[in-house]
Parts: C-alpha cells; structure tokens; sequence
C-alpha cells in the first residue's frame, strides 16, 4: 500500500497579520520533507470561498512551488474543480501539461465536481449541472492534452474553436486520472469511466473492503475509459498524527481531524455562513455535547485511525492494506495542528511504519499487475480513438474588425497600426489621430 499526505491549508479563526504566508510555508517545508522521508503522493485540493476550512484555491501554483522543491513525490491534484465556469478545460489542459514538465513527469490529475453551495453559485454553477460539467470537461481536457491540433468543441456548457493546446504533457499520453469520490456510486463510476477514486469518505476496514471490492468488480465488468489510459486505484483518506505514547498523539490529533469533519458538515451539509463573519472555529468549540459525542461515535468507527503509536497505525493500516486499498492518505495541517507536531508524527510514522508497507508493496504491486492485466486490456479497446484534423483551417492573426472593415470598404481596410490607434481613441472617448 503507497502513502500520500493531503494538504488542505486550513487557517482557524482568530487570524492575525502573516499567518496565511505562514501556513503556505510550513506545507511547502512539509511536502519537502515527506518527498525525503519516501511518501509516494501529496494532494493539494482545490476550494474557493471556504474560510477556516480551506485556503487552497490555487493548487497548481502550489504544487508548482513543490516540484522545484523535491525530487521523487508525485504531485496530485485533489482536485481540479473542472466546471468551466471555474476552470475553463484549455487552462487546465496547459496548466497540467506545465506541471508535468516542471516536475519531471510526477502529476496525478484529480478531478471534480466541487458540491458546496458557497463555491458552486459563487461561480454562477446549477448543482444539477455540475455531473454533466464535470464529463464534458473532463472528456475535452483529455482531447486537448492529446490532439495536434485540439479540433474544436461545440458542447452545452463549453464552445471553443480548434487550437493547439501547448505544451503537451510529459506523461503519455495524459497524467493518471482520478475522480473524487463521497459515496459509492462514485465510486463505481469512477471506476466504470478508468479513474482512479479518491475517496475523501472516512470509512473504517470491514466498509473500505466493500468499496473497494465494488470499484474493482465495477472495472472488470465495464470499463469504458474517459481518458487514452486507465488508472485502476483506490486512495483513501484518514486521520493522521503519530506518537509514541498514544495519548499524546490523540491529545495534538484528534481536535484537529474533528474540526476537518465539522468544517464539512458546515460548509456541505447544515452550516449557515456570513462571509467575512462566520467564525467556524469558534462555532466548533461551542458545539454542543451531542455533537462531541457523535464524532466520538464516528472517530471509533473511522477516520482516526491514523492517529496514535506506531504500533496503533500498524495495526489499523494492515487492515486497510488487506481490505485493497491502494493508497492511504494522510490528512496533515487540519485544526489547530502545529507544524512541529506534523513533522514529528510524518519522521516517526516513516521510521517506523511505513517500512512494514514497503517491504511488500513491489509484490503486491505485481500481484495487482497480474490480476489486472487481462481487464485492462479489455477496458483500452474501449478507449476513443481520437483522429486527427486532415484539413486544418487557416486562422487569420489580425482581429476580425479588420475583415469588417474590409467588407465595408471596397478600397481596402486602412493601415492596420494607425487604424487600431483610432479604434482604442473611440473606444476611450478620444478623437482620431490626424497621422
């Protein structure tokens, strides 16, 4: 089973002046430091508008930061929001395709729809079009990264004439795909179109298996890929602070992990929110006693078990590891951790827990592999053929008011740099220029 780290840049209330550049900071210092420390993946996820909760809005710039910084890590996005009223699908194509070359080949692709309320109308996004968005967004990227030259697109949520979308990426033909995942028909989709699923659900062992086991018998029986390739994983996401002594690593973990669950539950389930004013940490620590004793419910059941000794952490990764899943990532920077205690708990987790995984991960790599083979097989003669344009049309370099003009005046269009001067004088309100 491969590690990841998440990176979700949460900033409690009160702030004060330079505490935003400092947690940027200490996660840049923390990617370094899992990239020297052998941890497969970080994931840095892509949210706007989400005060406390999350300050990602800009994982590319981000992880762009962190490929100048490490050498081996591969670099996820968790997620690209793909809505083109967030992102439009040539952006993100390029975006991606940067990346990849800055770092060497090292992206994964994230993919989402974004759900939250506060995000989704704050880009002027209909919750029941986000599914379809996300599709045809993901569909044309995938062209884009592929094509030479991008055809054209004519679709319901997006237009865009045909171009060569520069750079390609380094991969090929595209990074791995995955799509973020919150219940398990996503999952199942996720697996039906060749993602990989990440699924951002804190589920405990005897339900990873019965995720897991729907995602692959989903893949084998039909597989028909999004994308030119297919990326059979499942990444699953917990808790995550380790000690020695088990209290301890509860007493700096398990506050923060309760407040990355409540900030969820505010932001996509029952919160109301006064942007500028809602004071989420505040709200938290004020919960009320059946609201505690419900996460203390739900932190025996799931999602804590990445937080306590190292023998603890064993214990419950085993079982994740024997339920199928693929990677285990680690939820760092939630709450009011301290960025000491996070580098501590990912130093000891790397000496003493993760080589109890990567001693047998290259077997059960190949074992998968094996396994896999014949369905993958199967699953890329169902990948579109993309064919390329045979005629490609000319596009004229000049702005099409030139060919108006033209149109207009038999005698030919004026001096292209004067008559652009004139035109930006009577947009602004000034006169022609006697030259």
């Amino acid at each position: 089973m491969k590690f990841g780290i998440f990176i979700d840049l949460q900033l409690p209330r009160p702030w004060h002046q330079g505490d935003e550049s400092r947690i940027f900071q200490e996660a840049l210092e923390q990617v370094e430091l899992a990239d020297r420390l052998g941890i497969d993946f970080v994931w840095a996820q892509e949210h706007h508008f989400l005060e406390e909760y999350c300050h990602s809005s800009a994982p590319e710039v981000f992880l762009a930061a962190c490929s100048q910084r490490t050498k081996n890590i591969r670099l996820g996005h968790g997620i690209v929001a793909m809505s083109p009223k967030f992102n439009h699908p040539a952006r993100i194509a390029e975006r991606l395709a940067t990346l990849d070359i800055l770092s060497g080949g090292r992206v994964e692709w994230g993919t989402g729809e974004s759900g939250s309320r506060m995000e989704l109308e704050g880009f002027g996004v209909d919750f029941v079009d986000k599914r379809a968005m996300w599709a045809e967004a993901v569909e044309e990227t995938v062209k884009m990264m592929c094509m030479n030259p991008y055809p054209g697109f004519e679709g319901k949520y997006f237009s865009m004439p045909h171009r060569n979308v520069v750079p390609k990426p380094l991969q090929k033909p595209h990074p791995p795909i995955w799509a973020a995942c919150s219940n398990r028909d996503s999952v199942k989709l996720a697996a039906h179109l060749g993602m990989g699923a990440l699924t951002f659900a804190f589920v405990n062992a005897e339900e990873a298996k019965f995720w897991v086991d729907e995602y692959y018998e989903s893949f084998k029986s039909k597989c028909t890929p999004i994308g030119q390739a297919v990326n059979p994983n499942v990444a699953m996401l917990t808790g995550f602070m380790c000690d020695q002594d088990n209290e301890t690593a509860i007493s700096r973990g398990q506050e923060g992990a309760q407040f990355f669950a409540f900030g969820l539950g505010h932001y996509w389930r029952d919160g109301t929110h006064v942007p500028g004013h809602t004071n989420l940490w505040n709200e938290f620590k004020q919960r009320p006693v059946s609201v505690i004793e419900r996460m203390e419910r739900e932190r025996k059941k799931a999602g804590m078990g990445g937080i306590g000794s190292p023998k603890l952490l064993i214990e419950n990764f085993s079982a994740l590891e024997a339920a199928g899943v693929d990677q285990l990532i680690l939820l760092q920077q939630s709450g009011n951790y301290r960025h000491e205690h996070i580098c501590a708990s990912m130093e000891l987790f790397a000496k003493e827990v993760l080589p109890q995984f990567k001693d047998r991960e290259a077997k059960r790599e190949q074992v998968k592999r094996d396994i896999l083979s014949p369905f993958i097989d199967e699953a890329q003669r169902h990948i579109q053929q993309l064919e390329n344009m045979k005629d490609v049309p000319p596009i004229e370099a000049y702005p099409l008011l030139w060919n108006q003009m033209s149109t207009e005046n038999p005698q030919g269009a004026p001096d292209r740099r004067p008559g652009m001067t004139a035109f930006w004088q009577m947009q602004v309100g000034g006169k022609r220029s006697k030259k």
